[in-house]
């Protein structure tokens, strides 16, 4: 380190970093927009990102009602994985996964994306037919995993238990290696810093109260910072979604649940790969700072509560502990819940609605943050063309009358 960078960095350190840049601005809404993203997660920040670099429209704001990532980008356990068994999911996964490993240079942002792999347990033969089919599936469309033995599971991971007489026995597991994990308040900086150096407005407090109309078209918004006219509006609200449809006049498939998660306190480096198991509803991985980084699933009552259930927690630290004996004396740091939207098919709403000109991006429940690149590029086509692109046109909001579901249940599971 030169003596210059010491001295910059005791200068900042002394003043608290108020002589720092800004990443992005905090302008003042305009009255109209060619396009307004309603919701500054990380979905929302991209689909603004991608309308601006990749289709070029000038006059873009995204409306977040808080601040930027502090809904479900920032709370949720950061894994990143495209092994879904269904064509029209992997295919959109697996898009997501090849901008994830080009995102950070994209940006010129690091979002610690660490492909550090991920492990799907199996503990019953049915689990094995089930991985064994889908292993096989994603082999077919091009995308990373193989199937592996408890003992090689064990050479790769020493502190996991494998005996097969205790409460959730593996018997193998599937192992994507391109998976992991990325740094999820990064995600969300990125984007944001990359959206606002192309011309985007991003507009924090500003709650959005009704969805205007005129002649069954968008024509702007009502929101507490005054009304903003658009006739095209983006709705990327994870957990919400349902309360905007009903704002616009239609119904959405969805229910929203509060996810639980927790993090321990630090720990010396023990897991350098990402664990989970359907069967169990828990899944692990080990953060830069140490911190084991647990989630869970979701409970079974509808809400929009963001804190933490303890018999939820319970019923996975409980299986973690099995799966992972020398974890029973580390303490729990902290936990927390997020709001997850979850449809009949547990797979995404993404395209057109009943009101032309608005369109919904929704319903990714449990699976949300590993797509949020690949959700942001195929919505900011489907906003700009105003019509969806072949990899989101499964995922019609239609679909849902045609009967042409995609079940991806198994797939989807607990990870978050």
């Amino acid at each position: 380190m030169t003596k210059y960078s010491i001295f910059s960095l005791a200068r900042n350190a002394i003043s608290y970093h108020q002589n720092w840049e800004q990443a992005w601005r905090s302008p003042e809404p305009q009255k109209q927009y060619d396009v307004i993203i309603i919701g500054g997660g990380g979905h929302g920040l991209a689909t603004a990102y991608y309308l601006a670099k990749e289709h070029g429209i000038q006059k873009i704001a995204v409306l977040e009602k808080g601040w930027i990532g502090g809904g479900n980008t920032g709370r949720n356990t950061t894994i990143v994985r495209s092994n879904y068994l269904w064509d029209e999911s992997a295919h959109l996964y697996e898009k997501s996964m090849k901008l994830w490993e080009g995102l950070s240079q994209d940006l010129n942002y690091n979002v610690m994306f660490s492909q550090r792999g991920v492990y799907n347990l199996g503990h019953s033969l049915q689990d094995m037919r089930d991985i064994e089919r889908r292993v096989n599936a994603n082999r077919l469309n091009g995308i990373d995993g193989y199937i592996v033995s408890p003992e090689e599971i064990k050479r790769a991971i020493p502190a996991i238990n494998i005996d097969q007489g205790c409460r959730y026995p593996i018997m193998g597991a599937s192992f994507q290696p391109r998976a992991g994990v990325a740094r999820h308040d990064a995600v969300a900086w990125g984007f944001a810093r990359g959206a606002d150096k192309r011309g985007v407005d991003i507009i924090q407090n500003c709650e959005v109260t009704a969805i205007n109309q005129s002649n069954g078209e968008v024509s702007g918004v009502e929101t507490t910072r005054g009304t903003i006219s658009s006739t095209k509006i983006g709705v990327v609200v994870a957990g919400h979604c349902s309360v905007l449809a009903e704002m616009a006049g239609f119904r959405m498939p969805i229910e929203s649940h509060p996810l639980q998660a927790l993090v321990s306190e630090p720990i010396k480096p023990v897991l350098d790969t990402v664990v989970m198991s359907n069967a169990v509803h828990g899944y692990v991985s080990q953060s830069d700072k140490g911190d084991l980084v647990i989630g869970a699933g979701i409970d079974s009552y509808n809400g929009y509560g963001q804190r933490g259930s303890f018999s939820s927690i319970e019923h996975t630290v409980a299986a973690i502990v099995e799966l992972f004996p020398i974890f029973s004396r580390v303490r729990m740091n902290r936990q927390w819940g997020g709001i997850v939207d979850t449809t009949p098919d547990a797979c995404p709403i993404i395209g057109n609605t009943p009101v032309k000109g608005l369109y919904f991006n929704c319903g990714w429940g449990t699976g949300g943050f590993k797509a949020t690149p690949g959700s942001g590029w195929v919505f900011a086509q489907n906003v700009a063309k105003g019509e969806p692109h072949e990899l989101n046109s499964a995922f019609a909001l239609g679909r849902f009358v045609s009967g042409f579901l995609i079940d991806e249940h198994g797939a989807a599971g607990v990870a978050h």
